[in-house]
């Protein structure tokens, strides 16, 4: 048995563990209690971007990535707020005529992503093309790794189809980019800026750009050893540095570049050193209340981290509920309560009839000068609808073909070149077999008999008059008008009587709506018109009907 003694001192003994262990259970608590949980870090940072940025800009901080962010996760925000960003967006391309740099064709690929994510098309922003600028693969390439992996990116965001290239440029192509990142991958697996030293965040850029084509068996290996990389240059805590500096935002691009791969951040044994992960990492730059840190030490949020280790946290959510990947917005819907793009039109249009971005911006040739219809000759230009004849040149005074001019009335209202036109003298492998067929289908175009269409004959004023005005019909526009009406219009021309009686009415409409200036002293009806004068008529006809 034991003395009084020893009982005494088991007792203190036993009474002094259960202290330690009361003790211990509740520093535990404590301690769980002060590390921030990723879901109120995501609830807080959701709600600190939209007090920061309460009217969201074009631009890297406080513009595409915030929204990109805050659309692909389960924050509440106002569709107001995703408005108020896409009309600031349309008013800046506009004001910008399309060009947001001639250098960075980053700028093109975070709008487009940013477009994405919230359900809007990237190919008609106030009428230009936002995708247009990623086809040319000398200007996405120039930016080297960076440029290629975002050009992937932001084209797959939304499966888009890649537009055709600006004149003596080479079309970027998917395939054609993978390449290039093939040929810029270090020989121990990462990516960099420099072509030396390798760089987490560019080479969980590039991991981002090629999750989509693992199924290529080169595409595999090369995720293979870029993942290797970045296991292998992890910091002894989990995280990573960039230009000898470990900061949020590379521990974010890794985060991304994991989930997009199928890895999970916060168990892969790959991704843990030390008992810390990558994710567990990027959570210590968080600011309790909403924000990240650039680097340790930072007292105060900082926007790019914070946007960066946002859209990172919504990645890894996204995983871990069986989500679409963060770039994957194939899933997407419209945020903005269906507000238009910038482009209208009239609202009794034919439904197939579509407003036509601007593909080629700044589009010109040197040969129209000082021409009377210089301005409609590069809208038009710009926008596809018209060619010139070769890269530089137009030849304004050229007279058109039939064929040619129903190509232009087809592409100016946007319509599909389809069919067979069912003209004799229509051979099917001619190039203007299908915008014949099209302009014949929706009657923008007759033959010059039930069989013949007569496609390499000049056409005529009154003839173009017709089918414009056919055309403008087929936009919404009014194009009826009596007789006393059309009497009146035409009266004022001496040559008048000249025109054949099937073309006076539409020879009136089109001088009423200034398709046809009134200022000319003689309609010259059976003359032929020139590539300057059709420019000049469908540019009108399209300002008229709202698409342009």
């Amino acid at each position: 048995m034991m003395s009084l003694k020893q009982l005494r001192i088991v007792s203190v003994f036993l009474a002094v563990c259960i202290l330690c262990g009361n003790f211990c259970s509740g520093f535990a608590a404590a301690t769980a209690g002060a590390s921030p949980s990723i879901k109120s870090a995501l609830a807080e940072t959701g709600t600190y971007l939209q007090k920061t940025a309460v009217h969201p800009e074009v631009g890297s901080i406080g513009g595409e990535w915030a929204v990109l962010g805050l659309a692909r996760s389960d924050c509440s925000v106002p569709t107001s707020w995703y408005s108020d960003y896409y009309q600031t967006l349309i008013s800046y391309v506009q004001q910008k005529n399309g060009v947001l740099s001639s250098t960075k064709y980053t700028e093109y690929a975070r709008v487009v992503l940013a477009l994405t994510a919230i359900g809007k098309d990237p190919s008609d922003v106030g009428g230009y093309n936002m995708l247009q600028s990623l086809s040319d693969y000398q200007k996405v390439t120039a930016q080297g790794v960076n440029g290629v992996s975002y050009a992937l990116i932001a084209l797959d965001s939304g499966n888009y189809p890649i537009p055709a290239p600006a004149e003596g440029t080479v079309k970027a192509t998917r395939q054609l980019l993978i390449q290039k990142l093939k040929s810029q991958q270090l020989p121990a697996g990462g990516f960099s800026l420099d072509g030396t030293t390798a760089d987490p965040d560019v080479t969980a850029m590039a991991l981002q750009a090629l999750s989509p084509y693992q199924n290529q068996s080169d595409v595999k290996n090369m995720v293979q050893k870029a993942v290797l990389s970045l296991s292998n240059v992890q910091n002894k805590n989990g995280g990573y540095e960039s230009s000898r500096t470990e900061d949020a935002e590379s521990a974010a691009q890794v985060v991304v570049a994991l989930t997009a791969l199928g890895i999970d951040p916060g168990s892969d044994s790959r991704f843990i050193k030390n008992g810390s992960s990558v994710l567990d990492n990027l959570m210590t730059f968080y600011v309790p209340g909403g924000g990240f840190r650039h680097i340790e030490g930072d007292k105060i949020p900082n926007g790019m981290a914070t946007e960066q280790g946002f859209y990172a946290l919504v990645a890894y959510e996204r995983f871990l509920n069986g989500k679409n990947a963060l770039y994957d917005m194939s899933d997407a819907t419209d945020r903005t309560a269906g507000q238009n793009s910038g482009s209208q039109g009239l609202p009794n249009k034919n439904q197939d009839v579509k407003k036509l971005p601007v593909l080629y911006p700044g589009k010109t040739f040197e040969d129209i000068s000082g021409d009377s219809f210089q301005k409609a000759i590069e809208a038009l230009a710009a926008r596809g609808i018209i060619n010139g004849v070769g890269s530089s040149v137009f030849q304004p005074n050229r007279t058109m073909t039939r064929a040619e001019f129903a190509a232009v009335m087809v592409r100016a209202l946007g319509l599909v070149p389809s069919g067979s036109s069912g003209f004799s003298d229509v051979p099917k492998a001619s190039w203007y077999a299908p915008y014949v067929g099209t302009a014949s289908a929706y009657q923008i175009v007759n033959g010059i008999s039930k069989t013949a269409f007569s496609p390499n004959q000049t056409i005529t004023r009154e003839q173009a008059a017709v089918m414009v005005m056919r055309a403008a019909r087929l936009c919404g526009l009014e194009t009826d008008m009596t007789d006393a009406e059309t009497l009146d219009l035409l009266a004022q021309f001496p040559d008048y009587t000249k025109s054949a009686l099937w073309a006076r009415n539409a020879l009136a409409f089109c001088y009423q709506n200034d398709i046809l200036s009134q200022s000319m002293l003689l309609i010259q009806p059976q003359k032929d018109v020139t590539r300057s004068e059709i420019a000049g008529m469908a540019d009108q006809m399209l300002q008229k009907a709202r698409l342009v």
